[in-house]
């Protein structure tokens, strides 16, 4: 398998270009706990879902003068030099502050003055605007633009000739700057429609290449990609050279409605299991997947986001700590034990299945990475409430999860995989019903070094319980990345083969996941994961996927076709001699290869 880290796109690689202000290449940003979107609607429109939690919360529709999101081989140009360009587009909202307000959509323009000093300018849209606050044409001219509310003597000529980035600002119609959670939460959206920039300025070259297929998936994840839109998305994995299925984690973060509960926003039920936002990013995302002819895995784990969980929900240790993973801040594990948890769960899966087939798409959903957490000093998280209440007389003690276990201890550790086994069933059986006669292909993914720790070797009777094995799952998904970042990469083999025997699933119905890299500064790490990619293959999985988008983009990987698969032959396979007639004769003739771009255009 071949494979490349480029840094930027070559002058003889193919470009295209877009009008400034392409709605594909807009992004949104928000304060936690609020929630948002954005999504391109037409060639010349998008639109802004935004859930507001609380009095002060804003969304920021931003375009960046420099691509920080896209491939090397896919971003566009750098221009911060706006001076020579106008905007013009219809602005339509409902929920939030109207143009006219006070605290209404102002343009925020980041950069700096003619002397090279930093600035900041705030432009009211509603200055430039002309018809109704909820309903106007908007046209800005760079050159001309004056910051401030425009009162007499208060006008800030902008500088647009050295600009690092402009959002627009959306808030609820109840904003007033104040702190504090709203009592309900707020929908609002807005939308830019018959966007048009005009000028010399209004041009900017941008990557088009289309690599061959690799048949290599890709993986994403809706925690780390919610402020891009979707088609921008796709064009990247399409362009990259994936096809097939996209592997989807749904994340832990963006994906919940919240509600209130004793003066705290907690994920929740009423009004639907999905934020709006997540639901409308969700159902573009599966659209533009499937006008690429992708398909979607749409992956659900146990975790949540610490602060968004119900206390009880919680897996916990015998001293009460709560199950928290290392990100910052963290995120924790629900409880198999937990009724209400496991219905939510459910109720999740069924709603991300149900987008998918609504869109078109067939329906494949995979329990991902579900686990009895350890804390750190192997203190295992199976001593909630719950928990303890559903083994009974079958909940010891156990002070740590590393060496050999009592008979008493192992009985308990048998107990919690059989408790795994039912949650995970429970949530394939929901995820199946959304997905109606046409049935689903469930998937189970593994993390292998936390669960076959050769240091524990009992905590696999918890998390790799004998209730998943054949016909548990249609698909069995490997993955583990902590072993080739860490110089343990030979510790693969074996533990793969150690489920494998376990669950029963032949390699020709099991995948591998390949990454990931957490950190730019160590892109280095490429080298071993996709040397055990390609050691998956020869050992002969049916698919393996690339841990994840959002780091393939930014440290530029590019993946070659599979070697073993679409090597050229260097002969013609043909028997000698050729049967043809006395007649016969030899001409000159031309072969042409036209490759075609993502934008249409052909070489």
């Amino acid at each position: 398998m071949s494979w490349a880290l480029v840094t930027a796109r070559e002058a003889h690689q193919m470009a295209d270009c877009i009008h400034r202000f392409d709605p594909r290449f807009w992004t949104v940003n928000f304060p936690r706990p609020m929630l948002g979107c954005v999504v391109a609607t037409a060639p010349d429109a998008l639109r802004v879902d935004a859930s507001f939690q609380r009095r002060e919360d804003l969304c920021g529709l931003i375009w960046d003068a420099v691509d920080r999101w896209d491939h090397p081989l896919l971003a566009y140009a750098t221009a911060r030099d706006f001076r020579r360009c106008q905007l013009s587009f219809r602005w339509r909202s409902g929920g939030v502050k109207p143009l006219d307000a006070v605290h209404g959509p102002v343009l925020t323009i980041e950069g700096r003055d003619a002397a090279g000093a930093a600035r900041t300018w705030y432009v009211r849209l509603w200055n430039y605007a002309s018809g109704a606050p909820e309903d106007a044409q908007i046209m800005l001219d760079f050159a001309a633009l004056d910051g401030g509310f425009l009162l007499p003597g208060e006008a800030d000529p902008v500088f647009a000739g050295d600009v690092e980035r402009m959002f627009i600002s959306l808030v609820a119609p109840d904003y007033d700057g104040s702190a504090g959670l709203r009592a309900a939460a707020a929908e609002g959206w807005a939308e830019l429609s018959a966007i048009r920039c005009t000028g010399s300025g209004a041009v900017l070259d941008i990557g088009d290449v289309r690599l061959p297929e690799h048949r290599r998936g890709i993986a994403t994840g809706y925690d780390d990609q919610y402020h891009l839109t979707p088609s921008r998305v796709v064009r990247t994995i399409d362009a990259l050279g994936s096809r097939g299925d996209i592997l989807h984690y749904v994340g832990m973060s963006q994906y919940p409605r919240l509600v209130r509960a004793g003066g705290a926003l907690v994920a929740g039920t009423a009004g639907g299991v999905l934020a709006a936002p997540c639901a409308a990013w969700h159902a573009a995302f599966a659209a533009e997947a499937r006008a690429a002819g992708l398909g979607i895995i749409w992956s659900l784990s146990f975790e949540l986001f610490d602060a968004y969980c119900p206390d009880p929900w919680k897996q916990r240790d015998a001293s009460g700590g709560a199950a928290l993973t290392g990100w910052v801040p963290p995120s924790t594990l629900l409880s198999p034990a937990v009724g209400a948890a496991m219905v939510y769960l459910q109720s999740v899966a069924q709603a991300f299945v149900s987008i998918g087939v609504a869109a078109g798409l067939p329906a494949k959903f995979q329990v991902g990475e579900p686990w009895w957490w350890t804390n750190s000093g192997g203190r295992f998280c199976c001593y909630d409430a719950a928990t303890v209440a559903a083994l009974g007389a079958l909940s010891v003690p156990m002070a740590d999860i590393a060496g050999p276990k009592s008979a008493a201890q192992t009985a308990m550790l048998d107990a919690l995989g059989a408790m795994l086994a039912s949650a995970t069933a429970g949530m394939v059986t929901a995820a199946r019903a959304a997905a109606g006669p046409g049935g689903l292909v469930s998937h189970l993914l593994v993390f292998l070094p936390s669960v076959l720790d050769a240091a524990a070797p009992e905590a696999r009777r918890a998390n790799v319980p004998t209730g998943w094995a054949k016909p548990a799952f249609e698909v069995l998904q490997l993955e583990d990345y902590d072993w080739l970042i860490s110089g343990r990469g030979a510790e693969t083999a074996p533990a793969t083969a150690a489920v494998a025997a376990r669950l029963n699933y032949p390699v020709a119905e099991q995948h591998y996941l390949a990454g990931f890299v957490l950190n730019a500064a160590d892109r280095t790490l490429w080298q071993p994961i996709m040397a055990a990619a390609n050691a998956a293959q020869q050992r002969g999985v049916a698919r393996r996927f690339i841990w994840a988008l959002p780091q393939v983009a930014r440290d530029g990987l590019v993946i070659g076709p599979n070697d073993a698969e679409d090597e050229m032959q260097s002969f013609d396979a043909e028997d000698f001699p050729l049967a043809i007639g006395r007649a016969a004769e030899a001409v000159t003739e031309f072969a042409t290869q036209v490759i075609s771009a993502p934008s249409g255009h052909e070489q």
